[in-house]
């Protein structure tokens, strides 16, 4: 039953794949399709060798199993008219025959595999590379869900038909020919009676593929509406528990739960009535086919072993009939997955200036940071930034504060080269007065200490060795002790091997946080940016760590985000990031800032 209702679920998605196919026509957009394929063969070009043996095996496996039919057919004949005298050869044949197509069609399936592995990670790795080195504005305006599933989802469904896709139109189509002109040569009644239900899948296709969707198209939208709520309530866990909320969350997932059943319901329904319609139709013709074959018997114009034929012939062809339905939707399917992969492809590149490299013969010596009249908005109309001007010096401790919202966040990342400004400048200067533009490769002479949580799980050597891979455990140990976190890592039975769960998970917040300032400073670059890195810190840690980092690298520049007063009396330079102006305050401004945080 269960493959009968996927047979008719690939029929239907055959007959809506067509419609779909006759718009895209009519409509001119059938050229994106194509050029979405050309893409998949791309990859699929790199293995044409395999697939072309690939597709020799498939087609030879369909005529071994053809022979072995046939010679099924004389050999049951031999035996009913008891003629024994080419039996051996026959049965040799046959199971010759079956063998061969066992054997080629597993070794088909193993390749398959091969080079569907293969492909996905070729795809996957190049999607990384490019996702990875996107423009920072373009890839955030994809969410993190729908970058998983077309990198996990999408791309796995292109490496599955990349490679199958053209051997399968081959083989089915073979198959199908083939099997058709075997049932036509014995008796061509019996080919037309196999292939009776085409007509009137096709009649029906149109009112089954409408309603199939509708049903579909509700499960998907109350699945992905509950999976949401799903995560996040295990995103927002604490902040439910704290707030006593439990038993509201527990109502509201069994809300969720009825929706899903009542809607599952009545789609199960409509299939089961969809599927006794056509299973009885595969009944009736399997029974008109029984009853042709028996009639032929009964008037002696057929053998026992033809009746055999046709019957696992017209098992066959349907079969074949099936495989060939299923290329259009796969076609139209990949042609959607290689189009959602290709919109990340194409994203814009990070900006890459080759001269930064230069720069990382002078870092022991410091870097300036230079902002002129800097303008810069998110969204077209809505500045952020506006004409501001900015500079941090080597051995200096420099803060942005700030109303939350009003754009600290935002000067960090125009100093990492994450974002650009729209007009103004912002530009690394060494010491012996070269000057680059913030790009992707200046990246590499800073360290970053963002807002929040960024342990990952793992123990806490894997967190270190993630600035640096080659760090030793003395290193490490000793920029942990830079950042006070040695005293209660060291209290620890494995010290740096000791295991942290996910978002830090067994560290307090501010120990998460000392740990993520040492891990800035193992990287050792010349400048250092702390946003709100030290929040989580009393007062004399918070001091105690600052004087480790100017001490050990009296060169190093560093450019704090806080609300934090303590910080300001040991800057050398305030800015003040308001209504979108960022401004330098002198030392009575910043005195009386203190005095108001």
């Amino acid at each position: 039953m269960a493959d009968e209702n996927r047979r008719d679920d690939e029929r239907n998605a055959f007959f809506g794949s067509l419609h779909v196919l006759r718009l895209k026509i009519k409509d001119g957009t059938f050229s994106e399709v194509l050029d979405d394929w050309k893409w998949i063969f791309s990859y699929s070009k790199r293995y044409k060798g395999a697939i072309a043996f690939y597709t020799i095996l498939g087609l030879f496996s369909t005529v071994m199993a053809l022979v072995s039919s046939v010679a099924s057919k004389y050999a049951i004949d031999m035996i009913t008219g008891y003629q024994t005298d080419k039996l051996a050869l026959l049965i040799l044949i046959m199971v010759g025959s079956a063998v061969f197509s066992l054997a080629f069609s597993s070794i088909i399936n193993r390749i398959s595999l091969k080079l569907s592995i293969y492909i996905n990670n070729d795809i996957q790795a190049d999607i990384f590379d490019q996702i990875i080195d996107a423009d920072w504005k373009s890839i955030n305006e994809y969410s993190s869900g729908d970058l998983l599933n077309r990198f996990n989802n999408d791309v796995n469904t292109v490496a599955s038909n990349a490679i199958s896709w053209l051997p399968t139109i081959i083989i089915a189509l073979f198959n199908f020919i083939a099997t058709f002109v075997v049932i036509w040569h014995y008796n061509k009644v019996m080919s037309l009676i196999s292939f009776a239900s085409a007509p009137v899948i096709l009649l029906m296709s149109r009112f089954l593929i409408r309603k199939q969707r509708d049903y579909a198209r509700k499960v998907r939208e109350i699945s992905s509406q509950m999976t949401g709520f799903e995560v996040e309530t295990f995103y927002n866990f604490d902040t439910i528990k704290s707030f006593g909320i439990a038993r509201r969350y527990g109502r509201k997932l069994r809300e969720w739960q009825q929706k899903m059943k009542n809607t599952n319901l009545v789609y199960n329904m409509f299939t089961i009535k969809t599927n006794v319609f056509l299973s009885v139709l595969a009944m009736l013709i399997q029974y008109a086919a029984f009853g042709y074959c028996l009639a032929l018997l009964w008037s002696h114009q057929i053998t026992y072993g033809t009746m055999t034929l046709f019957l696992e012939q017209r098992v066959r062809l349907s079969n074949a009939f099936n495989n060939v339905v299923r290329i259009i939707p796969s076609f139209l399917t990949s042609s959607v997955s290689a189009h959602r992969i290709r919109e990340l492809v194409e994203l814009p590149r990070e900006r890459h200036i080759p001269q930064s490299k230069e720069l990382e013969a002078m870092a022991e010596n410091g870097f300036s940071i230079r902002m002129r009249d800097v303008n810069f908005a998110y969204v077209e109309d809505k500045q952020v930034i506006t004409d501001s001007w900015f500079h941090a010096e080597p051995g200096e401790i420099v803060a942005l504060i700030g109303p939350s919202g009003e754009g600290k966040t935002t000067m960090i990342r125009l100093m990492l080269g994450l974002v650009h400004p729209d007009s103004g400048s912002a530009y690394l200067r060494a010491s012996d007065g070269k000057q680059v533009e913030m790009n992707a490769d200046t990246r590499s002479l800073f360290s970053y200490v963002p807002q929040g949580n960024t342990i990952l799980s793992g123990t806490v050597a894997e967190n270190m060795r993630m600035v640096k891979e080659d760090a030793t455990d003395e290193e490490i140990i000793d920029a942990l002790k830079s950042a006070c976190a040695w005293e209660f890592i060291s209290q620890r039975p494995d010290t740096i091997n000791a295991k942290v769960g996910e978002r830090g998970r067994g560290l307090s917040e501010g120990q998460a946080q000392r740990v993520a300032i040492a891990r800035a400073l193992l990287r050792d670059a010349p400048i250092l940016l702390l946003d709100e890195a030290t929040s989580a810190l009393d007062v004399t840690t918070e001091r105690l760590v600052l004087r480790n980092i100017i001490s050990k690298h009296p060169n190093r520049t560093i450019i704090v985000t806080t609300h934090r007063p303590t910080v300001l009396s040991m800057c050398e330079r305030v800015y003040r990031v308001m209504e979108t102006r960022i401004t330098e305050l002198n030392e009575e401004e910043s005195s009386r800032m203190a005095m108001d945080f």
